[in-house]
């Protein structure tokens, strides 16, 4: 991450090139959604198809599921967030906006150095006083004038029934982890898995978050990637500590620098954890949750087996031996990772003659087009550089752009991350080769028009 980058250009340079809009913005918006424009889509599908191929395609004994989101509401009683699922809320009376009681006491304890305090730690009560004597203030308006703590539930109820006298209450899912739990028997049986094994998903969640997000980290609608591993009890600890690491490595695969990592305990354990941690990166405001690696024991299954009524049981068909098993748990939101993903490409570098330019350094897989087609003008070479252009894209997501000076053509790709640029001249035309530049470097190099998906393909691989 460079230091010149603050959320405010991240989130100018999304609007502009059309990687994240507002949500409803024609409306004036709706707060806490946004909408991935048509840059923004690609480099989230390539985020989510990197984490797939390393997590599933890749990993040894790991199966995808496709939950749906509508789920018996009978699961979020079993998982206890009907009944535990909550923030701690506090208006701000001036202003009238609301906010966390344990994030202002967070960033107040951040910002003045004070160790020791722990919010998840404290009781209303407590982080009531805690505010007060501190005089902490409303992050909007400056004013120390806040309604007393409430409890808000973060799941959205909706009904289920053709008549207003006869519906029953269901649940957008606040998180996608129990569809791969209550599918646990229907992958073993049907996938023939032995224990160790994995389910993994990929899928939308839904979370009733009234305080500010910081652009995309914090949001009401969004994209989890998790995968739970099923292991018998004694084994839980070595792949807690694998995940951890595994983790940690993908990060750094697609482009991540470990010093903008670190690994986080967590300083209040759920009663039926083991152990849990974060990996945070270190986002324009600071240090924040990038995703969680934890072991629930066998809690999540047990649970499902009391309030089910089905046997849970896994049967080692070497040893006879019947146990529920536990859960290593890893789970990384794919629009928290967006974010991080953008902070850590963006750059603003000076060149020789004082010119500026904005780059994205994005890894190549990442990348929402992996090469652009350019003809150096548009009147005698745009016939070849569209042929060019109609090849390529049939392997990989790839740019034209036939507008303004090559110059300012090169800049927009590099704001969007576009690793190679292809430009078509007079050469193309009498020896039949192209001019391809490297995006970081700048550096130039010629080869044949017919060696260029190969060139391309052999650069871009994950």
């Amino acid at each position: 991450m460079n230091n010149n980058v603050t959320m405010e250009k991240i989130v100018n340079l999304c609007k502009n090139r059309g990687i994240i809009f507002q949500g409803s913005e024609i409306y004036g918006g709706m707060g806490n959604t946004w909408d991935y424009g048509p840059i923004g889509v690609e480099i989230k599908n390539n985020i989510k198809k990197a984490w797939w191929k390393r997590f599933v395609q890749e990993s040894e004994n790991s199966f995808g599921v496709d939950a749906a989101i509508l789920m018996n509401a009978r699961v979020w009683d079993a998982s206890g967030h009907t009944t535990s699922f909550s923030d701690p809320k506090m208006d701000c009376r001036e202003c009238k906006t609301r906010h966390r009681a344990d994030n202002l006491i967070e960033n107040y304890c951040s910002k003045h150095k004070i160790d020791g305090i722990v919010p998840d730690k404290m009781s209303n009560e407590e982080m009531e006083v805690f505010i007060n004597e501190h005089k902490i203030a409303c992050p909007v308006c400056g004013k120390h004038n806040f309604t007393n703590i409430r409890q808000f539930k973060l799941m959205f109820e909706t009904s289920r029934g053709v008549t207003d006298d006869n519906t029953d209450k269901i649940y957008l899912r606040p998180e996608t982890a129990q569809g791969e739990f209550v599918n646990f028997l229907n992958v073993q049986r049907s996938m023939r898995a032995k224990i160790p094994f994995g389910i993994a998903q990929i899928g939308k969640a839904f979370r009733n978050e009234i305080t500010p997000g910081n652009f995309i980290f914090r949001t009401i609608e969004f994209e989890q990637m998790e995968h739970q591993w099923f292991c018998k009890e004694g084994t839980d600890e070595k792949y807690y500590e694998e995940f951890k690491q595994k983790a940690f490595e993908f990060l750094t695969s697609i482009g991540f620098n470990s010093e903008h990592l670190r690994f986080k305990d967590h300083d209040k354990l759920a009663f039926y954890a083991r152990a849990a941690c974060d990996i945070q990166y270190l986002y324009p405001m600071g240090w924040q949750e990038l995703n969680g690696i934890h072991n629930r024991t066998n809690h999540d299954l047990s649970h499902h087996q009391e309030f089910s009524g089905k046997n849970m049981l896994y049967m080692d068909p070497v040893t006879n031996e019947k146990y529920i098993p536990y859960v290593v748990e890893y789970s990384i939101g794919a629009d928290r990772l967006m974010l991080a993903v953008l902070c850590e490409a963006y750059d603003e570098e000076t060149l020789e003659n004082g010119e500026v330019r904005t780059i994205m350094h994005l890894a190549p897989c990442l990348a929402p087009y992996k090469a652009c087609v350019l003809p150096l003008m548009k009147k005698n070479h745009s016939e070849k550089a569209k042929e060019l252009h109609k090849q390529l894209c049939k392997d990989f997501m790839c740019d034209y752009d036939e507008s303004g000076s090559i110059g300012k053509r090169y800049r927009r790709q590099d704001e969007i991350g576009t690793p190679y640029c292809i430009t078509i001249d007079e050469d193309t035309l009498e020896k039949g080769t192209v001019t391809i530049r490297e995006r970081d470097s700048m550096e130039q190099v010629t080869i044949k028009a017919e060696d260029v998906k190969q060139y391309i393909n052999d650069r871009i691989k994950y």
